[in-house]
């Protein structure tokens, strides 16, 4: 063999080992951002989770100190089930603003009807704690946003638009809330 076939079979070799590299380290980094969505919205998944938990328990303390409205409990329940039935992100969207309204609506309620509730050691635990789940949900719902940000960028930009393209990676939808979540709860002290 000559010299100079030596040199073209050697150079065409190293070209296809680059693109072998370039496309496994490509995909491998997609997967890694598509995984890290779905790591993200699981998150969201459990915290609402963990949220839905947390109000049986505040109602019953509430439960204990009053005869609160059997509709604002309803509107409690329904919310809690409607997040549990959703299947996207864009129904848990949805669900997770209908149960803040309510929460909102409720706890306002109720503390301003039973203010010595605020005292109550086990009220004021279970309060915390869903406020901390509520902050917990918000920083989830931020880390699947970055993530969707990510992932979507890289799908985007080149070289990643094409292999992208090749192996079937689509954008990834963002979390919205819907138009309830933006308006302010009215809290009245009458």
């Amino acid at each position: 063999m000559k010299k100079g076939t030596k040199i073209t079979l050697i150079s065409v070799a190293a070209v296809l080992v680059l693109l072998i590299i370039v496309t496994i380290t490509s995909y491998n980094g997609l997967v890694d951002k598509e995984e890290a969505i779905n790591k993200a919205a699981s998150q969201i998944d459990n915290q609402l989770t963990r949220r839905e938990s947390l109000i049986p328990n505040l109602v019953e303390v509430v439960k204990g100190y009053s005869k609160h409205e059997q509709s604002t409990f309803l509107a409690v329940t329904e919310a809690r089930a409607a997040v549990n039935e959703a299947t996207d992100p864009v129904e848990k969207a949805e669900a997770s603003a209908q149960l803040d309204t309510a929460i909102d609506v409720w706890v306002n309620s109720v503390a301003e009807a039973y203010p010595e509730l605020k005292a109550d050691k086990e009220y004021e635990k279970l309060h915390d704690d869903l406020s901390g789940t509520e902050n917990r949900i918000a920083t989830a719902r931020k880390d699947y946003i970055d993530a969707v940000n990510e992932y979507n960028a890289s799908i985007r930009r080149f070289p990643g638009n094409v292999f992208a393209s090749m192996f079937g990676f689509e954008q990834v939808e963002y979390f919205e809330a819907d138009e309830a979540a933006n308006k302010v709860p009215q809290v009245s002290f009458d």
